[in-house]
């Protein structure tokens, strides 16, 4: 669009800047077309108050700050890099007349850690902040911090498109809400309803094929990343249109072949990410189609994690990739999904911050002197779990002191613009004389991955890459042979891979960068370095499944050379299975892992309670976390491990784990029975006994080197409770036997505390007239009646009343059923007998 345009903004400026002229912050919400990336940045800085200082406008993606910068430049009649610059990663074009500064999410934290004051900064844009970045939100949070504490002049200004501005304005203070409603044409919404079962580069190349043949103007596709973009490509290599792709990783010239207007009667179809959402205008695209898929990065706390995961399209971003069909023209859009579907989706996207890894954030934090994160204002405060994790990686890492405040190691990470991984494996590599080898790694594993694959995962093993790229920097891209088998080279991957590793090596100086060997040998070495809580053993008699440190588990197809190997890092893991999938991954020796972890390797005697052979197990383990390096039994473990572990394992098992012989169990019944009976006698209910094993069990218990529960009397034991007098009274209130008039000493049933049991034939008891009681006479005994072939006739614990009441109808069954036995009319002064017939 020509800058002379007038746009739907221009009539906002004044307001705009009222609004900085009164105050110090401003939240404008204006729709995709309206002007606010490129007007507003020219409008605030022409203002007196920005006398002598910059203005510093952040954009979220490197392609949109690049064409802002063009474009504001353009429409002074200058080139970039005089009055408009910017600065991006491997790309800067500024001077000492730079009035305005385009800078990605990066360069802006650096510029805050580097002078939290700002100084000459007078104030701060942030550009399309509703797609709320894990960097824009920290860039504000930072920004707001400095204002409250060092610049209270200085002018902070949040833009969106889509984002309710109320939030924004609370956080920045009450700020005032400027809204401009843009200039939109009208666009005609077709749903496509697609078939789960074709694949989304199909449905979107058919699409495409019959909206060229419909309707006039360029098409602009929608996918969720470079894959689907490519193979919707190939798909579309016969239409009469240039197909272009459009994405992040794609080289400058290819981005602007993308974004500029088409020759005279060409049309183009642009294949593109969720770069093209926002901040960019697409010359001549008059149809959108959108296949209502995006990927995103979503971090797991539980595995310290990271995968890209193709979602559903939310709301906001599908109304804004609608809107590109009619910024300069009406226009159409078909949607690759049911009007049901529709109504579907999700409101908002998801903020980064709530599902992003946080170590990056964590270090930042640190090196502004935070440790608690709530000390700062956020729209969403960083999760507890992810940031907690993030800590912890960092002091791994060797970036946060015992305190946990940043070292000056730390500060060296923080230093390098990017991942904490990363920069500690750099650092770490410049000490081994291995600067260049870790530039590479870096690049390769912080770009697209050159080595690609049409059907499953490619060859995961990171030395084929550092090949690849050692022959392109010495080659050429196009001199590098092809791969054999599934996996292919992505020749343009493997160009910016080979720019990136120059830009490190830039970055980190010739005199180092140059001084070692390419050698892919020490591969796994730097990795682990940067992932030390990757690193993985080949599980034992498996070839192919590993061991993460972090107990997690991996897998490698058994037929690639790296599933033989028995130690490995694995940088990139993905899939949902119980093993990990391994994308990404080079071998180390165990002699590396001695070397350069000593600090992380631990000797620890683990003594485990066995529960087959109600022992314990000692073993002495040399670990790197969940991984075991060695082991060997131990026959002389410290007597305390012995006894905690013994009474860990009867706590987990129950105390039926202890060796009770009939003896012992009739003392715990016995002492169950007067707990309940007779005031002042110990609780030795199971509940009571698990919860007190040390004191009565502990004192026993790894005696002379024992590993277990041999010659322990757990009756014994129970007994050694009771205090003298109860001692001496146990066997009168719980008497083990009960004598009959027959002669027979019938032993007791105590295992219902409630109600202790004499199970004993009728003949043996003719003549006892009383039912025997227990506890000092305050318990009857349950008398359990039995016939001759001991079954039982009568239950009772009123024996007097049975010889009234009940006996004559016991009789009378009996005699008919045992005619042959002795069954008396008078059983109170009938002989007891102990034989079964008549004399």
């Amino acid at each position: 669009m020509h800058p002379c345009v007038k746009l739907p903004i221009d009539d906002l400026l004044p307001d705009i800047r009222s609004a900085l002229r009164e105050g110090t912050s401003l939240v404008l919400e204006a729709p995709p077309g309206a002007g606010k990336t490129t007007r507003v940045p020219l409008a605030v800085a022409g203002e007196d108050w920005m006398a002598g200082r910059r203005l510093v406008l952040l954009e979220p993606r490197r392609l949109a700050a690049r064409a802002a910068a063009v474009f504001m430049a353009s429409s002074l009649g200058e080139s970039v890099g005089r009055t408009v610059g910017y600065r991006m990663r491997m790309d800067t074009r500024v001077s000492r007349d730079t009035r305005i500064e385009v800078v990605t999410e990066g360069v802006l934290t650096r510029l805050l850690q580097n002078d939290p004051s700002l100084a000459g900064i007078g104030a701060v844009v942030f550009d399309e902040f509703h797609e709320r970045s894990l960097h824009a939100d920290l860039g504000l949070a930072l920004c707001l911090e400095a204002r409250g504490v060092l610049r209270p002049d200085l002018r902070i200004v949040v833009m969106s498109a889509t984002l309710d501005g109320g939030g924004v304005a609370g956080l920045l203070g009450d700020s005032p809400v400027v809204r401009s409603h843009g200039r939109l044409h009208a666009v005609e919404t077709i749903h496509v309803t697609r078939d789960l079962t074709t694949r989304i580069e199909d449905a979107t190349a058919r699409a495409v094929r019959n909206a060229l043949s419909a309707h006039e103007g360029d098409v602009l596709v929608f996918l969720p990343g470079a894959g689907e973009i490519h193979g919707t490509a190939r798909r579309l290599d016969d239409v009469a249109a240039d197909v272009l792709p459009l994405f992040g990783n794609l080289s400058i010239d290819d981005q602007r072949r993308a974004i500029e207007p088409s020759p005279p009667g060409k049309r183009k179809v642009v294949l593109a990410t969720a770069i093209a959402e926002t901040s960019l205008t697409i010359e001549g695209v008059r149809i959108v189609i959108d296949s209502g898929l995006m990927r995103v990065p979503r971090f797991s706390a539980r595995t310290g994690m990271t995968r890209l995961e193709t979602l559903r399209v939310s709301r906001d971003s599908a109304d804004q990739r609608r809107g590109r069909a009619g910024r300069t023209a009406p226009g159409i859009c078909y949607r690759l999904w049911s009007e049901g579907e529709d109504s579907g989706l999700v409101a908002r996207r998801t903020p980064e911050i709530l599902e992003a890894d946080l170590a990056p954030l964590a270090l930042e934090l640190a090196a502004w002197g935070v440790t608690d994160p709530a000390s700062l204002r956020w729209l969403d405060s960083p999760p507890d779990a992810a940031f907690r994790q993030a800590r912890e990686l960092l002091a791994g890492l060797g970036a946060l002191d015992a305190h946990g405040r940043i070292n000056d190691h730390g500060r060296v990470l923080a230093g390098m613009p990017a991942h904490p991984r990363l920069a500690h494996m750099v650092a770490k590599a410049s000490e081994l004389g291995r600067t260049a080898l870790a530039c590479n790694i870096a690049a390769l594993v912080d770009e697209r991955d050159p080595v690609r694959s049409d059907d499953g995962p490619a060859d995961p093993d990171l030395r084929l890459r550092l090949t690849l790229l050692r022959h392109a920097v010495r080659d050429g891209v196009r001199a590098v042979p092809e791969l054999h088998g599934r996996s292919h080279i992505d020749r343009g991957a493997l160009s910016r891979v080979a720019a990136a590793a120059r830009d490190w090596r830039r970055r980190l100086g010739p005199h180092d960068a140059g001084a070692d060997s390419l050698d892919a040998a020490d591969a796994g070495l730097l990795l682990a370095f940067a992932w030390p809580d990757r690193i993985a053993q080949r599980r034992a008699d498996s070839r192919g499944r590993f061991l993460l440190r972090n107990g997690a588990g991996a897998a490698i197809p058994a037929e690639h050379p790296l599933a033989g190997e028995d130690f490995i890092v694995a940088a990139s893991l993905g899939g949902r299975g119980r093993d990990s999938v391994v994308f990404l991954a080079a071998p180390i020796s165990r002699t590396d892992l001695d070397r350069h972890f000593a600090s992380h390797i631990e000797t620890k005697v683990d003594v485990e309670w066995s529960p087959s052979t109600r022992s314990v197990r000692a073993t002495r383990r040399t670990v790197l976390g969940a991984i075991i390096l060695s082991q060997a039994p131990v026959h002389d473990a410290p007597r305390e491990r012995v006894v905690d572990a013994i009474i860990a394992g009867i706590r987990a098992d129950g105390i039926e784990a202890l060796p009770w012989s009939d003896s012992a169990r009739s003392v715990l019944d016995r002492m169950r029975f007067l707990h309940s009976a007779v005031d002042g006698w110990p609780d030795v209910s199971a509940d009571a006994l698990l919860h007190s094993l040390e004191e009565w069990l502990g004192p026993f218990l790894g005696a002379a080197g024992a590993m277990g529960l041999d010659g322990i009397d757990p009756g014994q034991l129970l007994l050694a409770r009771l205090d003298h007098r109860q001692r001496a009274r146990f066997d009168e209130l719980a008497p083990t036997h009960f004598e009959v008039p027959s002669g027979s000493r019938i032993r007791l049933d105590y295992s219902d505390p409630a109600s202790p049991a004499l199970p004993v034939r009728l003949q043996e008891v003719f003549g006892l007239l009383e039912t025997p009681r227990l506890a000092g006479g305050s318990v009857p005994v349950t008398m359990n009646l039995l016939s001759p072939a001991m079954r039982t006739v009568q239950v009772t614990r009123d024996l007097a009343s049975f010889w009234r009441n009940g006996y004559f109808d016991v009789r009378k069954t009996l005699r008919g059923r045992y005619p042959k036995h002795y069954w008396p009319e008078n059983p109170l002064e009938a002989q007891a007998t102990r034989r079964t017939k008549r004399r």
